[in-house]
Formats: structure tokens, sequence, C-alpha cells
């Protein structure tokens, strides 16, 4: 929570006003803001390098979610049994043509809503589902808390022991703001460039701030308790939501229609992350390199499938391939939330505070001066050369070992 209020948010202002203010793709809007000959350039590249990494994993994760769509409607995952939901998920991610088949599907859908122009469509409906996924977060939550068991869970989510907050952990926190923020790794340039001119900037990413911790605790809240009340390992990592919410809903009335509408929402909410995720390097080749945006969209697509390949199939096939004591689906993770994305957001910071200039950032965060906001601007430039920058880079240096 502090990593984000302290360096996520002011990222996350500073990237949509440069987004805005450039009215163009990751790596064009640094070019068109820069000093001549200036390569600041090379932050939108990172950024592209990032979502392209980001999703040969996350089109996995995403795969696993539309396969749980089709075992919510045949059964065989709904269980309160940690054996019998642990081994429908390994069973899973174990087989190779189930791992690669669900992932290419993953990426197919994603093409197909891009290529078709839907996103205005997927955009609606998404508005509209969103919240029946938080009501049903909600829900798991309440469930979760009455199951025998839960206050361990709880305290294990939220009781504090400082002995263990070392540098490497304040660099996972970092990360993860930049991650789930979707800061430095474009996006966040990118959306900006379509923002209106007369959006209030501040007020707008301090929602989607908010929004995003709040669904953070619920889902915190709705799969820990359950986790130590029928005795799985809190320490499963991404496959806990596809263990502990069947056993959650196996305990509900109606599980599996319940099952069925989660896994379900969850996809939509899955597949809204990759279109804004493919966005990044699509925008940038069609901006750029002067490509159809069916042609970029396909470039892309295929990239990631090439590239996902090995973290699709890190959990079983391609298990024994690691690097530096990490899998193939685990590297890409840590690479993007752990280098890519904290070394961007210390760019990003140093860009806006100290070479873009106070004015400028003055202005788009004003909306022309139409907006009386002076102390959040100030707030910001502050933010952005003195504190962010700095945390970012101490933060990982520590977390390294370097210093």
């Amino acid at each position: 929570m502090l990593a984000t209020l302290a360096v996520g948010l002011p990222v996350m202002i500073s990237e949509i006003a440069i987004g805005r203010a450039a009215r163009a793709d990751a790596v064009t809007a640094f070019v068109e803001l820069a000093p001549p000959r200036q390569p600041w350039w090379l932050i939108g590249a990172m950024g592209v390098v990032a979502a392209v990494l980001i999703m040969a994993f996350y089109s996995a994760v995403a795969g696993w979610v539309f396969a749980y769509v089709l075992k919510s409607l045949v059964g065989g995952a709904l269980s309160t049994d940690p054996k019998v939901t642990s081994a429908a998920f390994g069973a899973l991610v174990a087989d190779p043509l189930q791992a690669l088949l669900w992932q290419w599907l993953v990426l197919v859908f994603v093409g197909a809503i891009i290529l078709m122009g839907v996103s205005r469509g997927i955009e609606a409906v998404t508005k509209r589902l969103m919240p029946v996924l938080f009501v049903l977060l909600v829900l798991l939550g309440i469930r979760g808390l009455t199951l025998p068991g839960a206050g361990e869970g709880l305290a294990f989510l939220f009781r504090p022991d400082f002995s263990r907050i070392t540098p490497a952990v304040v660099l996972v926190a970092v990360g993860l703001a930049f991650f789930k923020l979707s800061i430095g790794m474009g996006t966040m340039v990118t959306y900006g460039s379509y923002f209106r001119s007369e959006q209030n900037i501040p007020v707008t990413a301090a929602r989607v701030m908010l929004a995003d911790l709040t669904v953070s605790m619920l889902a915190g809240i709705a799969i820990f308790p359950a986790v130590f009340a029928f005795g799985f390992k809190p320490e499963a990592g991404p496959s806990l939501v596809f263990i502990t919410v069947p056993a959650v809903f196996a305990s509900m009335p109606a599980g599996a229609v319940f099952m069925f509408a989660f896994f379900v929402l969850t996809a939509v909410a899955a597949t809204g992350a990759m279109l804004s995720i493919v966005e990044v390097p699509v925008a940038v080749l069609a901006g750029r390199l002067g490509l159809t945006r069916r042609v970029a969209t396909v470039v892309t697509l295929v990239a990631i499938a090439l590239l996902g390949a090995m973290p699709a199939l890190s959990q079983g096939a391609a298990a024994q391939w690691k690097l530096a004591g990490m899998n193939a689906f685990d590297l890409c993770d840590y690479l993007t939330s752990n280098l890519l994305l904290p070394a961007g957001g210390i760019l990003v910071c140093v860009f806006a505070g100290w070479f873009w200039g106070r004015d400028r950032v003055a202005a788009e965060l004003s909306n022309r001066g139409t907006l009386r906001n002076g102390a959040v601007q100030g707030a910001l430039v502050f933010l952005v050369r003195w504190v962010s920058p700095v945390l970012i880079a101490a933060v990982m240096l520590r977390g390294f070992g370097v210093v």
C-alpha cells in the first residue's frame, strides 16, 4: 500500500499526463516531448519489451481461467478436498497440449477482438459485468470468513511481522504496485493519449488506485481464510485462486453456478487487461513502423505466442528448464516486476520531474489552468523529483544486493 501511494500513484499520473500531452504511442510520446537528440524514447521501448514479457506469462494464466470456465460446466474441480482441487489444477498445467492450446485460444480471442474493432463493445460489457464480479468477491469473502480456521488466514494476511520486511520484500512490493497499476509498461502513456482534454488526471488516477487496492484486499480476504480452513499451502502462488475458489464454492449452495459465473467474469476481466497490454506494442508498431493495426496485431500476438510457450509449459514439460533458479514463468515475472517496470518508473520520474519541465507538468495536470489544483501539482513534482525515483533506486540496489 505504501509503495502504491508513494511510488505507484505519482508515476501513474506522470505517465497519463505524458500520454495526453503527446497524443501518441509510448515511444513517439517521448520523442515528441523530449529535447532534440535525447534518447528518452528508450523508456517507451522498455515498456514495449515489458508488455510483451508480461503477456508471455499472463496469457498462460488467462488460459487457465478460460479452461476453468469449461471445468465449471463439466465438473471435476468443485470440491472441498485439497487433493481434488490441487489435482485438477495440476492436471491442467502439467499437460503440454492443454497448456499451449488454452494460451493460444486466449491469444486468438484477443486478436479477434482487436481485429474486429469491437473494443467499445468489450468496454461496455466490462463496465456492466465487473460490478457483478465485485459482488461475487464480496460473497466469497463473507463465506471464507465463516469457515472454521478463517482467523488464521486473516492473521497470515494482516498481522504485521516487521522482521520479514527486507529490501527484497520491499522490491517485490514496488514491483507489484507497478504491475497492478499497469505502469512502467507503456500502458498508461498509451491510455493517456486517449484521455479527453477536460479529464481530471489526478482524480482519475486516484480513483483507479483506490479501486485496485480495494479489490486486492477483497481478493486476499476471499482466498487466504479458505487456504487455512481447507489446509492448502499459502505459498502456492498463482495457483491459489484455482484451488481455493472451487473449494469455497463447493461449501456453498448452488456452488457450481457461482463458480461458473466467477470464472466467466474473471475471463472477461483478464481479456480487458490483455487488450490494454497488447495495445502498447500494437500502437508502437503502427505509429513508428507504419504497419496497419491488423498487421501490427498479428505480429505482436505471434511474438507473444512464441515467447510465451516456455512460461506456459513451465509447470509441466519445461519445468526442468531454469535460469538463475527460476523457471520461464517466474523469470518473466521477475524480469518485469523487479527490473523493467521499476527501472521504467525511475526514468519516467526523472523525465517528468527534471526534463519535461515543471510548467508543462502543471499545465497538463491543471488542464491548461482550468483546474485549481496547485497543491496537487506541487506535491506531484516534489514526489517525482525527490521521493519516488530515490525510493525505487534504493530499493532496487538493496534488493539486488548491490549495496
